[in-house]
């Protein structure tokens, strides 16, 4: 939610730090949903802890092993993001780093990897879905926002995300995504996105699965 921000460009904007985090600890007392946001470093954990309910590891960091056993110690559920050009058994592997610190509260998020395609950011693989299934009890989800890397085909990738066995999405909207301050090419506008939810929802019920859960960043 815009606290910390890894960019590819030292440039771009990074994030508001712990005033980030300040912000969210009120939308959460102002609408009772619990807050995600991205720890960075081993050293930020514990300020990171005092605000968030989830942490969320960014790709960049999956193979990050001391953050990775810094947070497995901090006793709070973790959503790991797959690396760009990371293996599922290593993606399992990382995963376990947290876990072997006694914390089994793991979600993996699938973001698209990087291919040779360049018509998106990334390249959403689908297929992540029912092997993590078959190799490992961890729910995961998958962002369609920043394998799409383009708002036009979030909805398209967030259904198939969905018949493919997801257990959730991470969508990234934005009340005004042009004049976002980051990633705004790939963040879909609010009623966007209230018009995908029942779409998402049709899907879920074809296949005979309850409505996933769906998290907003």
């Amino acid at each position: 939610g815009g606290t910390y921000k890894p960019r590819t460009s030292p440039y771009e904007f990074r994030g508001l730090g712990e005033r980030g985090l300040q912000f969210l600890a009120e939308a959460r007392a102002e609408t009772g949903l619990a807050i995600i946001t991205e720890v960075m470093t081993p050293s930020d954990v514990e300020l990171v802890a005092q605000y968030t309910d989830i942490f969320q590891i960014g790709a960049r960091n999956s193979q990050n092993y001391l953050l990775l056993e810094e947070v497995g110690k901090a006793g709070k559920p973790v959503m790991l993001k797959r690396g760009l050009s990371m293996l599922i058994e290593e993606w399992i592997l990382a995963a376990e780093y947290v876990m072997a610190q006694g914390n089994p509260d793991v979600m993996l998020c699938e973001r698209g990897i990087r291919t040779y395609e360049t018509s998106t950011r990334n390249t959403l693989d689908v297929s992540a879905v029912p092997v993590v299934k078959k190799l490992s009890h961890l729910p995961i989800l998958i962002d369609p926002s920043h394998a799409a890397g383009k708002r036009a085909f979030v909805g398209s990738l967030s259904l198939a995300a969905i018949a493919a066995g997801a257990d959730g999405l991470m969508i990234e909207a934005h009340p005004d995504p042009d004049h976002a301050l980051s990633d705004g090419a790939q963040s879909i506008s609010i009623d966007e996105f209230q018009a995908l939810m029942p779409r998402i929802a049709a899907v879920a019920a074809a296949i005979g699965r309850p409505m996933p859960a769906l998290a907003t960043v």
